[in-house]
């Protein structure tokens, strides 16, 4: 996740000066081996050191002299290394070789002992990544099969669905090659979210194709009667889908133009298949969807229009209480910025409340200032030990000491802290990665190294990345969200030549993007922000559509009649389309959060089936309801309406 940083932020600036100052990367994991004397221990560190992957290792002989006896020295030193015959090694495993790294420390330290830390999560979610997408494939397949046989009247018929749709989730992913590397959580997400949002436009298609047949047209006039009347509607449920996943790109976090433009292309892709690929298939084919046909599996919807605009008054009236405390709740969340704990059932979600519980945690910092004055590092130094969860700092002026110039030394004593232009300071914490005081001790050194050398100092380690990130995605969370809502804005007011009728879909749907977000307020649950921010952004973009085809056929039957028995006819004809595309979106969200161990994922599995279930209820109760109540206004906002209009009689 650190790659996706912007190259401006103080972390990612500190990386690039460290790997060009010196050899070593600072420590991205630590290993616990369990009942071990010291001479095992330093068999144990050679042993790592030599594991491919792993450019360092640190233990306690790099800090005190083990020929002195433990203890006549610094207590709180030797306990962060080395306490009841348990040693703690800080390791530095290379980028780009964590997986395999991880995987010969397991072999070498066997079920007993454990490993932990920033280099261990990436290789576990990465891993977890093709291993869970497959996983969930299997049960998303089988279950919008269910889904689509219920909702159809031919067996075969899914298999076009699913046919048109999956041939442009494989060309989507295949394109990525073109990328030359995609993230791993747009590998788990992306594919399973194109099939769930796009699958709206071959039912929409579909369901237009039987409603055409129905009235003794050739399968050829169907369909062409049947694209003709839903590509308006298609199109523009992509327009808005495209654009609000466009959003996502615009933020500096850069895994949101990872995964905004590997949305992007699914869209464009998908509606290519859908316009192109299905119609020619179901032509090639329809002799097998007739005889494939079976009855009616779901009862029939008519009436049910009629029960739901009974409830519009009451609709208004609990959506205004909810939507301020709603807002207000979702902006107040606790959030989490790295990529959240691991479940415990995991080897690597055991194995950090393993080594917590018997060091504590744990946090590594590297502090680079400029090497010209041993005794203001000396002097900042002893400052950063005083700060509370600093353990211990390691320096050239701490461990060697301000008395001798380091030209009278060798390398190998002075490189790890020294290069041409900086000194490095390994501070070690007793503190979590993220959180309130984590991110407050990030302030106060880089507060402190600023009194000290102003603006020449680079600060960086794990809880430093995560407040950049922090303070990237705050604002990123701003820009997406105001973009998304005033592109898709847009999009709508072009389409319906209305001023009022945008405001009126944005609000329902983003009542229920509010209402989804504040739950884990109420609950007290922290959420993953990335996951977040992605299902703010996919929500609205995505759910979108079941408004745009409940309005638009609203709109049609509004030519023709006065707006109450129109809105019953519509909610009568499409409630069956919404209810299948919103099952299919909060199926794909509660299977992710089911199958997933990856925090990132599940949280956006969990807030997108629960949020697409949100949206469906809204856009068939709220929606309805607004429509009729501001039928006048809407009248007066929009261009040409062509309402219907009963004839005034003279008395």
């Amino acid at each position: 996740m650190v790659d996706y940083l912007p190259d401006d932020a103080p972390s990612t600036e500190g990386l690039e000066v460290m790997e060009n100052e010196f050899d070593g990367a600072m420590p991205n994991a630590e290993v616990l081996i369990e009942d071990v004397s010291i001479q095992e221990a330093l068999v144990y560190k050679e042993q790592l050191g030599n594991v491919h992957g792993v450019t360092d290792v640190t233990w306690l002989d790099d800090l005190v002299d083990l020929q002195t006896p433990l203890q006549m020295q610094d207590e709180s030193v030797i306990e962060s290394y080395y306490q009841d015959g348990n040693a703690l090694f800080s390791i530095t495993i290379e980028s780009e070789m964590e997986v395999d790294a991880t995987e010969d420390i397991y072999a070498l330290i066997g079920e007993n002992n454990a490993i932990t830390g920033e280099a261990v999560n990436t290789a576990t979610q990465q891993t977890m990544a093709s291993d869970e997408a497959l996983f969930a494939a299997l049960l998303l397949v089988p279950t919008m099969i269910v889904i689509l046989v219920l909702s159809t009247k031919s067996w075969i018929e899914p298999i076009f669905f699913l046919t048109a749709i999956g041939v442009s989730v494989i060309i989507n992913l295949g394109t990525n090659i073109f990328l030359g590397e995609i993230s791993f959580i747009t590998q788990s997400v992306a594919p399973v979210l194109q099939l769930a949002v796009s699958l709206d436009y071959a039912i929409f298609l579909l369901h237009a194709f039987s409603d055409e047949r129905k009235k003794n047209n050739t399968p050829e006039e169907a369909m062409a009667k049947a694209m003709k009347a839903s590509f308006p509607v298609i199109l523009v449920s992509a327009l808005t889908t495209f654009f609000g996943f466009m959003s996502l790109m615009l933020m500096d976090f850069e895994i949101g133009a990872d995964l905004g433009l590997n949305l992007v292309k699914g869209i464009v892709f998908s509606f290519i298949s859908v316009t192109v690929l299905l119609p020619a298939l179901t032509l090639t084919f329809y002799r097998w969807m007739e005889k494939t046909e079976h009855r009616s599996l779901i009862p029939d919807f008519t009436g049910v229009g009629a029960k739901i605009v009974k409830f519009r008054i009451p609709a208004i009236i609990l959506v205004a209480i909810l939507i301020v405390p709603s807002f207000l709740a979702q902006s107040s969340t606790s959030f989490i910025y790295g990529l959240g704990e691991l479940p415990e059932e995991t080897r690597a979600g055991a194995d950090a409340r393993q080594i917590d519980e018997t060091f504590g945690q744990s946090t590594p910092m590297v502090l680079l200032v400029p090497n010209d004055d041993i005794a203001r590092e000396a002097a900042l130094a002893e400052e950063i030990e005083d700060l509370s969860y600093v353990d211990s700092v390691m320096s050239y002026a701490t461990m060697i000491g301000t008395a001798i110039p380091s030209q009278f030394l060798e390398d190998t004593v002075t490189e790890e802290f020294l290069s041409e232009n900086y000194s490095r300071m390994m501070i070690f914490t007793s503190i979590g990665i993220e959180g309130d005081e984590p991110f407050a001790l990030v302030e106060q050194v880089r507060s402190l190294s600023s009194e000290y050398y102003g603006d020449k100092t680079h600060h960086l380690g794990e809880s430093a990345t995560l407040y950049d990130m922090k303070e990237t995605v705050t604002v990123d969370n701003q820009v997406v969200n105001t973009m998304t809502i005033v592109s898709i804005a847009i999009v709508l007011m072009i389409t319906f030549k209305s001023l009022s009728i945008p405001i009126i879909l944005l609000v329902t749907i983003q009542a229920a993007v509010w209402i989804n977000l504040s739950i884990p307020y109420f609950t007290d649950d922290s959420l993953v922000f990335v996951g977040y921010l992605v299902v703010s952004t996919v929500q609205l973009a995505a759910t979108i559509d079941y408004g745009i085809l409940l309005k638009e056929t609203y709109k049609e039957y509004r030519k023709e009649m006065p707006a109450m028995p129109a809105m019953k006819r519509a909610l009568d004809e499409k409630l069956f389309s919404i209810l299948v595309s919103a099952t299919i979106l909060s199926s794909v969200g509660f299977i992710l959060w089911f199958t997933s161990d990856n925090p990132t994922v599940s949280s956006i599995g969990l807030l997108l089936g629960r949020g697409a279930l949100l949206a469906f209820v809204l856009v068939i109760f709220l929606l309805p309801a607004l429509l009729l109540v501001g039928d006048r206004f809407i009248k007066k906002t929009t261009y040409k309406p062509n309402y219907y209009e009963e004839e005034k009689t003279d008395a």
